[in-house]
């Protein structure tokens, strides 16, 4: 008898549907003949808490910092002891186990922890093999159960994976307790939690907000050259200064021109004169339609159209994924399509004529045999883009939240059918007594799958220079000599920066690497997931919320007065997201066997305790004034949100990532 164990529940039914036999559905696990199919729910145990290794740790004091365990527990969630049992069970009674976790590095560790409390011999234990999946479709399934590999070449994987469940633990727990103390000593009642990711996000929007609090505006100008095609015509286009070295002493960091005077001079001085086009640059562009979605986009744009917090958008999501099966796995960081799935093109279209109503006209124009850049199994990993199933549904049983999600995603779907957006882009220079002056044109010349997106469809221009009129470039040559009717001085304001939404800031957790100085660093974040994971980003967010750190104004996310305080009390070790970057360098190296567990592991512990002295002769005065956040105090009790069914990252009050 063999025994798959999957990742979750989804995956272990697409296993047990590719599989010969008839599939019946038992309490826990799927029977396919000689093969039972049988799942996780995301990890089926996790770490202890202190006070399992000793019951002082219970009560949370000072004096127990740094807690670090010398043998690491692990222990099963009260919700999954049935279904851990119920595995091993299955095992016992099996020939050959098959580990069929997501292909990526927590994937391996979730089912290899389950298949840890087996305690199997060696010899069995090298008879584990490793089923690797990134597409549910049957016969990728079909050739995935063909090309088993041995689960022992994976094992540098889960101990990455460990690692960093271990040092998120170490630092979470030992930070979190320090700081809260420090709080209480200063009369603040509230947890002050600290975590590798949340920590650094907290900060970014601090930073942000004293940026805002300390902007200071300033006016600027800026000059527009009236031109015509020749003397005694009318205006044709405008075309905008672009200030040379000359004028850099009048000029802020942004090369604004501060000068009223200076900026009076040019527009004067360029009135009535000719102009000789000294360069012409118009080029034919296409551009083929955005990639389908993977959850961080589709959290992006839904805050922008429909105000949605990246938590509302991931459980409407898992709605669509689990109780209407209308979309493939959510949570997913890919925003490509497996090649093989192109074949199941045309019914899907066909069903969303049903289950999008408000689409139809966009089906009309989609033509199924078109292969858009989204297909290429080489980019696809542990999931593939998320996309409808094929599945009919009428649209009326759906919430208004899921509509518009499921809207959203068939719409980028649909995109990838159409013809590409076809425009020229004309930008011309013109030299006027000295200065230069530069006009940009953009004509578009086939909407192609733009026409899906009513909003994005005006005539979008590029960022220099000025938008002429449609057409009026067109005839116009190197060389040629134009004239200028007149100058105009155009009178700005600088801006302050504008606050965090839930979309910007669901933008700078997936960008994080811009806000790294250090070039090495900021290359490794831009290789990884960013700040935080697609499954784990809106139960961080949500995190600071609950614990008071963050609050709403309107559409703004501003920081709270306690949130203001906890990142002024930190050294900036804690507070950028360059520890993050190390962290992912160390755990790449240690998946690649370059580096290793305990290297890694002892340099954490070296860390922690110079953070934990320097912090623990802090103060913390700025939280004396503050009130503890409603309902909650720093009592050392655990506070939980797990993820739905189907999911694996967890985010706790005392281990926080």
């Amino acid at each position: 008898m063999r025994l798959i164990i999957a990742e979750k529940p989804s995956l272990a039914r697409a296993i047990a549907q590719a599989l010969p036999g008839s599939g019946r559905r038992q309490d826990g696990y799927i029977d396919c003949g000689d093969t039972r199919v049988t799942w996780c729910f995301g990890h089926l145990l996790e770490q202890a808490e202190p006070e399992a290794y000793d019951p002082r740790y219970k009560r949370w004091h000072l004096e127990h910092l740094p807690i670090i365990p010398d043998q690491w527990q692990l222990k099963p969630r009260a919700d999954a002891r049935k279904q851990l049992s119920l595995i091993k069970k299955l095992a016992k009674e099996s020939d050959q186990l098959v580990h069929a976790g997501d292909p990526d590095r927590e994937g391996q560790l979730l089912v290899d922890e389950v298949i840890s409390t087996f305690r199997l011999g060696a010899a069995r234990q090298q008879q584990v093999q490793r089923l690797l999946v990134s597409d549910l479709t049957p016969a990728a399934i079909t050739r995935a159960l063909k090309a088993l590999r041995p689960n022992s070449e994976f094992i540098p994987l889960s101990v990455s994976a460990l690692a960093r469940s271990r040092a998120d633990w170490l630092y979470g727990i030992n930070m979190t307790r320090l700081c809260t103390l420090k709080g209480r000593q200063a009369g603040y009642q509230g947890v002050l939690s600290i975590g590798r990711v949340q920590t650094p996000l907290l900060a970014l929007v601090v930073q942000r907000d004293a940026s805002i609090a300390s902007f200071s505006p300033h006016d600027y100008f800026e000059v527009d050259a009236c031109m015509a095609m020749a003397q005694g015509r009318a205006e044709a286009f405008r075309a905008r200064w672009q200030p040379s070295e000359a004028c850099e002493a009048w000029c802020d960091e942004e090369g604004h021109v501060l000068s009223a005077r200076l900026a009076d001079h040019v527009a004067t001085t360029i009135t009535n004169q000719p102009a000789t086009v000294s360069g012409v640059d118009r080029k034919q562009k296409r551009q083929g339609p955005p990639l389908p979605y993977n959850l961080s986009t589709l959290q992006i744009d839904a805050a922008k159209r429909f105000g949605m917090s990246a938590q509302q958008v991931l459980d409407t999501c898992q709605a669509l994924y689990e109780r209407h099966t209308l979309i493939t796995y959510p949570r997913s960081d890919c925003r490509y399509l497996p090649k093989d799935q192109h074949e199941n093109a045309p019914g899907i279209l066909a069903s969303l004529a049903d289950s999008a109503p408000s689409l139809r006209d966009a089906l009309k124009g989609a033509d199924s045999s078109r292969e858009s850049k989204a297909w290429n199994t080489r980019q696809v990993g542990a999931h593939h883009a998320i996309i409808p199933t094929g599945r009919t549904l009428d649209a009326d049983k759906l919430s208004q939240a899921e509509q518009r999600l499921f809207e959203l995603i068939a719409r980028q779907y649909i995109a990838q059918f159409h013809p590409a957006w076809c425009f020229q882009d004309t930008r011309i220079e013109l030299r006027i007594e000295g200065g230069t002056f530069v006009a940009n044109e953009r004509i578009w010349q086939t909407a192609g799958w733009k026409a899906l997106f009513q909003k994005e469809t005006t005539q979008e221009t590029p960022n220099s220079g000025t938008q002429a009129n449609p057409g009026a470039l067109d005839d116009i040559k190197e060389g040629a000599t134009l004239w200028c009717l007149r100058g105009e001085r155009l009178d700005r304001t600088t801006q302050a920066p504008a606050p965090f939404t839930d979309a910007s800031l669901l933008s700078a957790m997936t960008n994080i690497a811009r806000f790294v100085t250090d070039a090495e660093l900021r290359k490794v974040l831009r290789d990884t997931d960013g700040l935080g994971t697609e499954a784990t980003r809106a139960s961080i967010i949500e995190l600071l919320f609950k614990r008071s750190f963050l609050r709403r104004d309107g559409k703004s996310i501003r920081a709270s007065e306690a949130g203001k305080a906890l990142v002024s009390q930190l050294p900036a070790s804690m507070t950028t997201p360059d520890m993050t970057a190390r962290w992912e360098a160390e755990l790449n190296a240690i998946s690649r066997r370059e580096a290793g567990y305990q290297g890694f592991m002892t340099q954490l512990v070296e860390q922690l305790t110079p953070l934990i002295e320097t912090l623990g002769n802090q103060s913390f005065t700025d939280f004396s004034a503050l009130p503890a956040p409603p309902g909650k105090k720093a009592t050392g009790t655990r506070r939980r949100t797990r993820k739905s069914s189907g999911g694996r990252s967890r985010t706790t009050g005392k281990s926080p990532t």
